[in-house]
């Protein structure tokens, strides 16, 4: 499917009639689309290819205690970054975020390359995090600008699918990388690509913007600082799970306080309701993307450590996940106007929970690793058919002037969902690992077990209208607005 949706996008930006901006070329759109897969590509492969090294590298470094700060960090560093995107997005465009943000995550890789110890590397993830969260916010809004809104559908496909060979290559590929030429490379490679991928979309996107309007306050910058309360609390969380006693508990409890006094400022009201519209699509990401992370995180080290299995065996089985999204994304984009979005929601969440509870089960030794392989694959499918169609709704319910708060916000559930269900089954998972290996990994399955049902209830609560994936537009008359700008 993505494969003949991006022949589709081609052969519409060669039309004269369907050019997006009158003043440029449909080749600058050709070549800007080509950069935004091969720069999205990228960091897919880097998502997968540490995924697959970081039990290795755990164990390089001594590290295994700071396993899930490696992951939960860089998405709290990410939640300061895509506030910071999405605000400098709607005032100056997306060029200069984009552009900040490709070069403090290649710094963040250089720096995990070349780390002596785990809490170095935990920095370059951290400085990772800040970068991804710039470009990815920074991305949504190109396409938002730069391209129609009758194009879009078919752009997010074709973003999608630049996540399926990374998907399916980068694990076994990382895995042969980590045992023939060491983990550093996996850091050090993506490094050195990631220069000429965004060499062909920086020069493409117009330095400035359309200006912001002023019949919505503009946002202040206390969101700025809500974001950093966030992520701080996510790793105080974390860190207060490798410690014993007293600083322990203290640790925890105020991080927690924090996460659930500041997460709410940094979302559009209504999300943690579940309430109709914007605030539930964009709630949604965030219960799906935290149920895949919990499950996703644990199983290569679960299999590496508890079955034996090599890295590039454990590679390729994550690979499996990617052909479960491909075939979702596939047949949800074959058939998309044949259902309303809350229907392919539902369906897609409906999935994931089999595909949860499939995986859950391979903490039992006697478990085949065959009904891990399916779990995965469930999962695959499940995300496959609900991510391409929440980013498309977003945009849909987005005045320009909008766009990138709204973005911000739909990304930001993501991270803050993820980061916060990582550091609480971080904790959880070091606290049982010298106790009981099995009840440790529990820690995160379980957990991504009920997000996953969370997620069904939350997707019958999108009443979205059919229209909006064929045409890429909605009823701006009964939208649910995005953040309220007047609480910050």
């Amino acid at each position: 499917m993505h494969l003949m949706a991006g022949a589709e996008v081609w052969a519409d930006l060669k039309g004269p009639g369907n050019r997006v901006d009158g003043r440029s070329s449909a080749q600058r759109f050709r070549v800007l689309a080509i950069g935004m897969v091969a720069l999205t590509s990228l960091v897919a492969f880097e998502s997968f290819a540490v995924t697959t090294a970081m039990p290795t590298v755990a164990q390089a470094l001594d590290g295994l205690s700071l396993y899930p700060l490696a992951f939960g960090g860089t998405l709290a560093a990410g939640v300061v970054s895509m506030v910071l995107s999405g605000r400098w997005c709607d005032l100056a465009g997306p060029s200069a975020p984009l552009r900040a943000g490709v070069a403090v995550f290649v710094a963040g890789l250089l720096v995990a390359g070349a780390a002596p110890t785990m809490w170095l590397l935990v920095l370059g993830r951290i400085t990772q995090g800040l970068g991804g969260g710039l470009m990815s916010v920074a991305l949504y809004v190109v396409v938002g600008r730069e391209i129609s809104a009758a194009l879009r559908p078919r752009v997010f496909a074709l973003l999608a699918g630049a996540w399926l060979v990374p998907s399916i290559v980068g694990p076994a590929f990382a895995g042969g990388i980590v045992q023939h030429a060491g983990w550093r490379w996996v850091f050090f490679g993506v490094a050195l690509l990631a220069v000429p991928a965004a060499a062909l979309v920086l020069p493409r996107v117009r330095r400035r913007g359309e200006p912001a309007r002023n019949d919505r306050p503009v946002p202040t910058w206390s969101r700025l600082w809500w974001a950093i309360g966030v992520a701080a609390a996510a790793v105080l969380v974390q860190y207060g799970g490798q410690r014993e006693g007293l600083v322990a508990v203290l640790l925890i409890v105020t991080g927690t306080v924090c996460l659930v006094g500041f997460t709410p400022r940094l979302l559009p009201p209504g999300t943690f309701a579940a309430r109709p519209g914007l605030p539930s699509v964009i709630a949604l990401r965030g219960v799906a993307g935290a149920a895949m992370a919990a499950t996703e995180i644990f199983v290569p080290l679960l299999l590496v450590r508890e079955r034996g299995l090599t890295p590039s065996v454990v590679g390729l089985i994550l690979a499996t996940g990617a052909i479960g999204w491909f075939t979702g994304s596939w047949v949800q984009g074959r058939t998309a106007d044949r259902w309303p979005p809350t229907r392919w929601l539902i369906t897609g969440m409906t999935i994931m929970v089999l595909g949860v509870a499939a995986t859950t089960t391979t903490v039992a030794s006697a478990t085949p690793i065959a009904v891990c392989v399916m779990g995965l694959v469930l999962l695959g499918v499940g995300m496959g058919v609900i991510y391409p169609v929440l980013p498309v709704v977003t945009l849909s319910l987005s005045a320009p002037h909008e766009q990138g708060t709204n973005t911000s916000a739909l990304q930001l559930s993501e991270s803050l969902f993820v980061t916060a269900t990582l550091a609480f089954t971080g904790v959880l998972f070091a606290a049982w690992l010298s106790r009981s290996a099995g009840t440790a990994y529990l820690a995160g399955f379980v957990p991504a077990q009920a997000l996953a049902l969370l997620g069904v209830l939350v997707a019958r609560r999108t009443r979205l209208p059919a229209g909006v994936l064929r045409h890429g537009t909605g009823d701006r008359t009964r939208r649910s607005r995005g953040i309220d700008l007047n609480r910050t």
